[in-house]
């Protein structure tokens, strides 16, 4: 079997065990969708949609978001974690937003790669979701479960976005991403993964892997 053939077949699994997976952020708009994003990192979608709704109901677009004051975004923030950063990140990215793109995302990865605190991660989720194009988000879930079934063979995000593009449909490769977080969430844990109970085990190179694979 070919790795794009695994990978059909992997694919084929993840969308049959999870018909519907979307992203788990709350947002009413992109703006508000990559916002949220950069407060995900190192926090969980959970507490990230417990603070934007405080947030997003005192600065609702990039031109407030860009016009308040930094201890303003850090106090709706706190919880979150890495809140001063976060919040000078989320401040500059919506100046750009505002001044060079009228209030609107650029649908260019490239483009979005230079807005403050926006990696390809971010910027491939705002791809996919807002412009409906092929996207690989290569989060901690992406890398972990990719590199266990034998789809890809680093722990670089990069590196894991570029092999996985060469194998994963297209069309589905949002999808793909959005049920490996689902999945990775729900089954293939990075401790103890639970691979009597995975639907992906007979596909799967790591299957009956209990120790901690660095993700």
């Amino acid at each position: 079997m070919t790795k794009k053939q695994l990978a059909d077949k992997i694919t084929d699994v993840l969308f049959n065990i999870y018909p519907v997976s979307e992203c788990s952020l709350e947002a009413v708009d992109p703006v508000q969708l990559i916002v949220a994003t950069r407060l995900s990192a190192q926090c969980t979608d959970v507490r990230v949609n417990m603070v934007t709704p405080v947030l997003f109901g005192r600065f609702p677009d990039a031109a407030a978001l860009a016009e308040a004051p930094a201890k303003e975004i850090e106090e709706c923030i706190r919880s979150c974690g890495l809140y001063k950063t976060k919040a000078r990140d989320i401040k500059n990215m919506c100046r750009v937003i505002r001044d060079e793109y009228g209030g609107a995302l650029p649908d260019n990865i490239d483009l979005l790669t230079t807005l403050p605190g926006v990696g390809r991660k971010t910027a491939n989720l705002i791809m996919g979701e807002v412009f409906h194009k092929p996207a690989i988000v290569a989060d901690t879930h992406c890398i972990r479960i990719s590199n266990r079934l034998g789809l890809c063979d680093s722990r670089d995000p990069l590196k894991v976005e570029r092999q996985l593009r060469e194998v994963i449909d297209p069309e589905r490769s949002l999808g793909f991403c959005h049920r490996l977080v689902q999945h990775g969430r729900e089954v293939c844990r990075a401790k103890n993964p639970n691979c009597a109970g995975c639907a992906l085990s007979v596909l799967c190179s790591g299957s009956g892997h209990k120790e901690n694979d660095g993700q």
